[in-house]
Parts: structure tokens; sequence; C-alpha cells
């Protein structure tokens, strides 16, 4: 017995090491709160919108699909038999343990919830019309994407088989999944019909979109660059009206050769109007860029957490 012990004893370091950590905090509770949702909203895409309209998009899923439509082998489970090769494959380039081990759940969760919703969810979904499907299907998969993304995770299949082109072969992610992806799709054609190809495309196209904002944010904030010899009473004003923070940065101009303090400045959407006639009313010579930023964090705008 007392042998046994010491033996576990022993492994037990090896085995934590494997997998990282054993954090039981909120913050972690929290984030796999959130990769179980995702995965839930992914299966609700499938059953509701994609299923019924025989829409592929693209990965194991899609691959799955088209299997189903002549086996009748569960969508769920062909796409948890997909991924495991892949993960075991994939596990140094999913951004270590704890990364991969989030991505075993949003998986193992999707093909879950994706086998289950059969006996809830009518197998004509709830329109006929692949337009609606394809849009509606489109924005659950990405807003459910992106949860899994924000709880630190990924949904395996394109993304894993992605990461090892991207590795291997030195071709760029998103190159990556448009290949995978494009293949799974036009595989689509030949099986449904190639019009219901091209809604696949307009899917990936989407979900991708949705992804992207629900775990990047929306892309709200804009930042602006200022150039005037009024740069003083410039950003005295963005400060009293705008209540935003102020950095001036060295310069020099290129031609002339003289010093230009450069003024920049992070802002919302809203606030862009209010910019311009601030610094119009001081100076309507100044040069001033605004550009896109997605995220901010810090003093002003997001806790940096």
């Amino acid at each position: 017995m007392t042998a046994q012990k010491g033996t576990v004893t022993a492994l037990w370091p090896r085995f934590t090491s494997a997998i990282g950590p054993l954090e039981f905090t909120w913050k972690t509770a929290r984030e796999y709160l959130v990769v179980l949702l995702g995965a839930l909203i992914q299966a609700l895409a499938m059953r509701l919108f994609l299923v019924p309209g025989q829409l592929v998009s693209g990965g194991i899923s899609g691959a799955a699909q088209i299997i189903n439509h002549f086996a009748p082998i569960p969508i769920g489970l062909m796409v948890f038999i997909g991924n495991v090769p892949l993960f075991f494959l994939g596990w140094r380039f999913l951004g270590g343990p704890r990364f991969a081990l989030r991505t075993a759940i949003a998986v193992g969760a999707f093909s879950l919830f994706t086998d289950l919703l059969v006996f809830i969810i009518p197998a004509q979904g709830v329109t006929r019309d692949n337009v609606l499907n394809a849009v509606f299907g489109a924005v659950l998969l990405g807003v459910g994407l992106g949860l899994v993304y924000r709880g630190g995770g990924t949904s395996g299949g394109s993304d894993i088989l992605g990461r090892i082109l991207n590795h291997r072969l030195g071709i760029s992610i998103s190159t990556a999944y448009l290949i995978t992806d494009s293949i799974v799709v036009l595989a689509g054609g030949f099986a449904f019909s190639w019009e219901k190809a091209l809604y696949g495309m307009v899917v990936i196209y989407i979900s991708g979109l949705a992804a992207e904002m629900i775990s990047e944010g929306s892309g709200i904030f804009r930042t602006a660059i200022i150039i005037s010899p009024y740069h003083e009473k410039i950003s005295s004003e963005i400060m009293s009206v705008l209540s935003r923070g102020v950095t001036v940065l060295s310069g020099k101009g290129a031609y002339t050769g003289t010093d230009k303090p450069v003024l920049y400045c992070v802002i919302t959407r809203a606030e862009v109007n209010q910019l311009k006639q601030v610094v119009k009313e001081i100076d309507p010579q100044a040069f001033m860029v605004i550009g896109v930023t997605h995220e901010a964090l810090g003093e002003g705008f997001r806790p940096l957490k």
C-alpha cells in the first residue's frame, strides 16, 4: 500500500505539469462557462439552420454533415472522433496545456450538444428559406465561436489543422483556414448542390466577422493623431471637453527639419465629431488622422485584465 502511494505521489507532479496549473478561481470557472455557452450556441446554429438547410460551413463539422447525409452516423459523434487525432497531432500548436484543455472541452461539449438537440429541435429547423438559414446560422455560429475564443479555447478542427499547416508549411493561418474550409465546402457542393455550396461560403464569411466581433470587440474606438502649432491649447481642450487623456509625442518634419509635437489620443466613435469641432475651432489648418482600433484597455476604458 505504501509503495503504491509513493508511486502515485511520484507521478502527480508529471500529471500536473502535463495539464498545467489547476486554478480553481471564479475567473477560471467563468471562462469555462463561456466556452460551454459558446459550444451550445454553435450546436444551436447547426441544428436550427445549417443542418436543415444542408449548408456546410467548413471544418470537421461540415465534413460530418456530408457523411451524415449518406450514412446515419450522428454528426456530433463524428465531430468528436474527427477531432481526436487532430487534437493529439496539434497539442504543441494549441498554445499550452490550459489552451488545449479548453479546446477539448469546447469540442466535447459541441459534439454532445449537437447530438442531444436532435431530440428537442425539429429536423426541418425553423425555416426552409436558405437565405435566412445562411444569415442566422452564420451569425449564431460566429457568436458561439467568438465566445469559445473569449474563454481561451478554440473550436478544434480547422483551428488545429490551420496551426499545423502554418507551423509545418509556413502557410498563414488565414490562408490555411481558407484552404481547409474551401475543400469541405467544395465537397458539400458535390453532396448537396452548388447553390448550397455558395451559401456555405457566405456562412463562412459572416460567421468569421461575427466571431471576430465577439472575441475582439466591435471596433468602436478611434485613435487620433493631431499635428498643430497650437498643440498645448488643443490637448488642454480635449482633456477638458472630452475628458480624454492626451499623449504628446516628439516628432520632426522631414521636409523642414523642425520639431513638431504630435498629439495622440483614443476616443469612442461617438466622440469623433466632437474632437473635430474642438480642433477646428482652435486651428482650422491642423493636420489630423483618425484610425480604427479594435480594443482600448486601461484608464478611461475597459480595465486591462
